[in-house]
């Protein structure tokens, strides 16, 4: 590949996709999210403590008729899986819980890890444990109780093997590579043969000077590790906590497309996606799935998700500065070592890869 090698994406090639009906619910979602506006707008400014009561009764309205809205979109669109949509009832605390954990701007960069992890752990159950037919596996484990002999445990999990031992890690790069990571982790924990997925690194961004209806997605081919050959036949999985337009992902998407790349299957995980990112990937890919832990309702004029919960790769990885942003190497090693002793079978698929080892 050339050194100036990029491929690029502009906003109105995404907007083609959607349908007429996607347009109409975007433009009500919208409508009922102003409303939310102009009570924040009034929380925000304080008060005697009757108005700001109405104001959060307001608000608590239009969220819940925001909120069966998405879920009647979501039941018209199958590939649009959404977790408080698809789980029994009394998972839906544990769900909403983890999203206002993460929201809050109060909880620190540890904490913020952790319940990034707990998000992937109840997305990969929704995804690939959530069938009850699955018949069983039986993992045997030498525990270290030895007295009066050697002890060992049985334990039934689902046999998901056919599910999850023919997938391929796509990241695309900094604040997908740890939800990356926990996925992978996942996957083998639940492989009766411990299976650790490949990895494929995409180097992709948007030109954040661009507002949502004029925003390119650039994808740097120079900077990105992966080979074509190992992704064909495969199912391909995309791990990002925040999906806002859906551009990054059918950007390279479509390229291996256009490389002549037939994948088995597409998924995208999210802890948080936007309702018009997420309908804009469904209508763009054919045969791909997003799995959300939460779905919010409208993007503001820089493409930014609200209510959303600000820039999820700073919050998980620190922030770069313009003049010496870090490579994918560094980046691992700043996660220290209680994330690199967790992960280790990972980092070393990922520094194969990017290493040529």
């Amino acid at each position: 590949m050339s050194s100036d090698s990029k491929i690029i994406l502009k906003a109105e090639a995404l907007d083609g996709y959607l349908t007429e009906s996607d347009q109409t619910y975007l433009r009500e979602m919208d409508s009922l999210y102003e409303k939310a506006v102009a009570s924040f707008k009034i929380l925000d400014g304080g008060g005697f403590s009757t108005t700001l009561a109405a104001e959060e009764k307001k608000i608590i309205s239009v969220y819940n008729e925001m909120g069966h809205l998405m879920q009647s979109i979501c039941e018209a669109v199958p590939s649009l899986k959404v977790y408080s949509f698809e789980t029994e009832e009394e998972s839906h605390a544990e769900a909403s819980r983890v999203i206002a954990k993460l929201r809050d701007m109060r909880t620190d960069h540890h904490e913020f890890v952790y319940y990034t992890q707990r998000a992937y752990e109840m997305l990969f159950k929704m995804a690939y444990t959530g069938n009850h037919s699955d018949h069983k596996n039986y993992l045997i484990v030498k525990t270290p109780v030895t007295d009066p002999v050697q002890n060992y445990s049985v334990h039934k999990i689902p046999d998901v093997d056919h599910k999850i031992e023919n997938t391929v890690m796509c990241v695309m790069l900094r604040g997908a590579l740890l939800p990356s990571m926990i996925m992978s982790k996942e996957i083998q924990a639940y492989s009766s043969h411990g299976y650790i997925t490949p990895f494929a690194l995409f180097k992709i961004k948007r030109d954040e000077s661009k507002k949502e209806h004029n925003m390119e997605y650039i994808l740097d081919l120079k900077n990105s590790f992966f080979n074509l050959e190992s992704l064909d036949g495969k199912d391909l999985i995309f791990a990002d906590p925040m999906n806002a337009t859906g551009g990054s992902l059918v950007t390279v998407v479509k390229y291996l497309l256009e490389q002549g790349i037939k994948p088995r299957s597409i998924s995208f995980f999210n802890v948080i996606a936007a309702l018009k990112g997420a309908l804009r990937i469904v209508r763009a890919l054919e045969n791909c799935s997003v799995y959300t832990l939460w779905m919010d309702p409208v993007l503001n004029t820089s493409a930014y998700i609200l209510p959303g919960l600000g820039d999820a790769g700073d919050r998980l990885n620190g922030k770069d500065t313009d003049e010496s942003p870090r490579n994918i190497i560094q980046l691992i090693a700043d996660y220290g070592s209680n994330i690199n002793n967790l992960y280790r079978a990972q980092l070393r698929k990922i520094e194969q890869t990017v290493l040529g080892l």
